[in-house]
């Protein structure tokens, strides 16, 4: 069964398409720039075949038409005809609490996830015309939704809710959501496997650190904390977003500054976490280079990010009980080997131990990094989001 997965943002469309019998991903690539000059659409094949196009793609239906396009085409075709597409699946990033799981998709599904617009204003709208472009291109290709907040809908009450105002809850669903959820579900069971142990069994903290970064806590195999709240603004340190903040800071910013809601927004998701300390750039590489260099704010930057990763650590282990597996994914987390052990320095008192040695130069690659003696298992695992989403799709597929 050939199944595409599609994760639309708000310019862009990144896409793989699977062949669920041989697990191989037959093809990969990125529509880019949608609506803006310089448009582009890149893909590879499997046998490392590539192509860049560009072109006047001014929506996401054209963005996807492009796909469907550069998928059966002769010489960089993975395919014959777009009748080989057995089932779509997408990303979608808030499922409120009205999904608890992946589902198909039909009408009154498509009617609750635009009903999820108002509390993720700049990820599902794109999400959603994804899944409207797919219904007038394959309208007879089931869908299937995956959401990034569904692994984390085990958290408990005490977890979830804000002490604000019960009636806020009731009325708006004023509560912490947490994302990143196909990844952190992918990278707590792939570490079981390779650890041969029991997924139901362990205490897991995954740390999933990108440009957007978020840790939980994964109890018996399933959620019962994490950091991202009821929008992606909360938790960690980010690119370019605040996390953690008193409430109260902004109403004295928005004061002092005299500044509405929106330039509020745009400061706290744009404006903020690694660029706004640095000056430098949201890009860590580039961040690290420059406090290498010297760059006070870079290298401020940098400590601030790793010292909250660490105090996520500890207060997870509280919660957990202790903690049997450590693992590192996302960009940051698989690649930045300075970040990953100053993230866990000073933790052997807890059982956690790393083995520079090991830690050191290893990126993107499935490793344990603590040391024999350490009672946590430190561990890098890729993620694969797409994988998950593709995976979610056959089984919701096959029952049909």
């Amino acid at each position: 069964m050939n199944i595409l997965v599609l994760n639309c943002g708000s310019s862009s469309i990144k896409y793989q398409l699977f062949d669920m019998t041989t697990n191989v991903v037959k093809a990969k690539g990125l529509v880019d720039k949608i609506g803006m000059k310089g448009a582009s659409l890149t893909n590879t094949r499997e046998d490392n075949d590539k192509v860049k196009l560009e072109g006047e793609i001014i929506d996401h239906q054209i963005g996807i038409e492009y796909v469907l396009g550069v998928l059966t085409s002769e010489k960089h075709g993975s395919i014959k005809s777009i009748d080989e597409i057995n089932a779509v699946g997408h990303r979608v990033v808030h499922g409120a609490e009205k999904f608890k799981s992946s589902v198909f998709i039909d009408d009154d599904v498509i009617f609750q996830m635009e009903k999820c617009v108002e509390l993720a204003p700049l990820h599902n709208p794109p999400n959603l015309k994804g899944i409207y472009a797919m219904k007038q291109l394959l309208p007879d290709v089931p869908q299937c939704g995956v959401f990034d907040t569904a692994f984390h809908q085990t958290m408990p009450a005490h977890s979830y809710m804000y002490a604000l105002p019960y009636s806020l809850y009731k009325k708006h669903g004023v509560r912490r959501y947490g994302f990143h959820g196909a990844s952190h579900r992918y990278v707590s069971k792939r570490a079981c496997e390779i650890l041969g142990v029991d997924y139901n069994k362990q205490k897991i903290i995954t740390c999933h650190l990108g440009n957007g970064a978020s840790i939980a806590a994964i109890d018996k195999g399933k959620s019962v904390d994490t950091s991202m709240g009821l929008t992606p603004v909360e938790g960690l340190m980010m690119g370019t977003r605040v996390g953690d903040v008193d409430a109260g800071a902004l109403t004295f910013i928005m004061n002092k500054e005299e500044i509405g809601y929106n330039q509020l927004n745009t400061m706290l998701n744009k404006h903020s976490g690694v660029l706004g300390v640095s000056g430098v750039s949201s890009d860590m590489r580039e961040v690290e280079e420059a406090a290498e260099a010297g760059n006070e704010r870079a290298a401020l930057s940098l400590e601030m990010y790793a010292y909250r990763v660490k105090k996520y650590i500890g207060s997870y282990a509280a919660i957990l009980g202790g903690v049997d597996i450590i693992i590192f994914t996302g960009g940051i987390g698989e690649n930045a080997c300075e970040l990953r052990a100053d993230c866990v320095s000073d933790l052997a008192f807890m059982g956690i131990d790393l083995d520079n040695s090991l830690n050191d130069g290893a990126r993107s690659v499935e490793k344990i990094i603590s040391t024999d003696s350490s009672k946590t298992k430190i561990m890098i695992v890729p993620t694969d989001e797409e994988l998950v989403i593709a995976q979610d799709t056959l089984e919701i597929v096959n029952k049909m």
